[in-house]
């Protein structure tokens, strides 16, 4: 049941933005369309507290679309990163096993080394970092 809820969440995420990159649906009224509101997606998210860092995750890298491949390579492996990071301080505060909060924990140290990284090939080659 969390699987489908979980693929319906993201379908309902991805389905404009998708429609958007490829130049469908332009010219629709969205605001006309009935859809899901807060309470609905609450509903669909109860039990998965990952949910908000995924959407928030998937949103921004669907945002990065700056520059050549190599940057807008960059730009979506920071936010990857960074919601590796949001996801990752969720294990460690919710976890109940103390294994999976210390991988949590090597994770958040290893992906913001990352993310200085990647922030770092920005500046060197003359772009605004994220």
């Amino acid at each position: 049941m969390r699987f489908a809820l979980t693929v319906a969440a993201f379908t309902l995420i991805t389905t404009p933005a998708l429609a958007q990159q490829s130049g469908g649906m332009q010219g629709m009224d969205h605001s006309k369309m009935g859809g899901m509101n807060g309470g609905d997606m609450s509903k669909m998210m109860a039990g998965n507290p990952y949910g908000q860092a995924e959407m928030d995750m998937h949103q921004k890298m669907m945002a990065a679309k700056q520059g050549d491949a190599a940057e807008m390579w960059t730009r979506k492996m920071i936010e990857h990163h960074r919601g590796a990071v949001a996801m990752s301080r969720v294990a460690v505060r919710d976890a109940k096993d103390a294994q999976t909060r210390q991988m949590a924990q090597m994770t958040i140290t290893k992906q913001e080394k990352d993310i200085a990284e990647l922030q770092a090939w920005l500046s060197k080659h003359g772009k605004r970092p994220q």
